[in-house]
């Protein structure tokens, strides 16, 4: 599954938290109070779409609980050497789930 955006990556992962040892995520309509951060661990997302974020932000702790704190750390120094935009309306990176997370 490739989520676009950090909401969609909640969403999806509420979901999953809902349906509990389901197999298959059924439709369903709830609030979520999800917090994301190292340690979580993913259940339905496997790749996501997503901003540069702004630092020292709960967006940096989802994206670090996802793809690794040492490979954002490296993603946003190479983002900023290649003067990239950052924000709501800056660029946007496609990251896939670390093995180690």
């Amino acid at each position: 599954v490739i989520a676009v955006g950090t909401t969609s990556v909640r969403s999806l992962e509420s979901a999953a938290l809902h349906a509990d040892k389901a197999e298959v995520i059924e439709p369903f309509q709830a609030d979520t109070d999800i917090f994301i951060y190292p340690g979580f661990e993913f259940k339905v997302v496997d790749a996501m779409f997503t901003n540069f974020h702004l630092p020292e932000s709960t967006l940096i702790m989802l994206i670090s609980a996802f793809a690794g704190r040492d490979n954002v750390l490296k993603a946003y120094a190479e983002a900023i050497e290649q003067e990239y935009r950052f924000y709501s309306y800056g660029d946007s990176m496609f990251i896939e789930k670390s093995i180690n997370t």
